[in-house]
């Protein structure tokens, strides 16, 4: 009985001594907020190639009318993109929990 309360106390004393060795792993949570594409990027991309695909569609001369198209598209687009921005404003909160050694 003795040898063994002898042995669990020489194994704590070193598993104390080398805890003061190893650094101990405390996590942090960082907060991000993250916006993806805004609603006016989003709105003038899709405005732009819809307005150019109907106006190369429509027009006679199909590059020219495709460039118009894609330009009035585009502005368009930016605009009702715009809108629903200021409608409703919304931002993504991601929490990332990181490892500090």
């Amino acid at each position: 009985m003795k040898k063994i309360i002898v042995g669990l106390s020489f194994v704590f004393g070193l598993s104390l001594a080398s805890a003061g060795f190893n650094k101990a792993a405390a996590q942090t949570v960082k907060k991000e907020t993250k916006t993806g594409m805004s609603k006016k990027k989003k709105g003038t991309l899709i405005g732009a190639g819809a307005g150019a695909v109907t106006g190369a569609a429509v027009s006679k001369h199909h590059a020219k009318g495709a460039v118009i198209g894609g330009v009035v598209g585009g502005a368009g687009g930016y605009l009702y993109g715009r809108h629903k921005q200021k409608k409703n404003p919304t931002k993504k909160t991601v929490y990332k929990t990181t490892v500090k050694q």
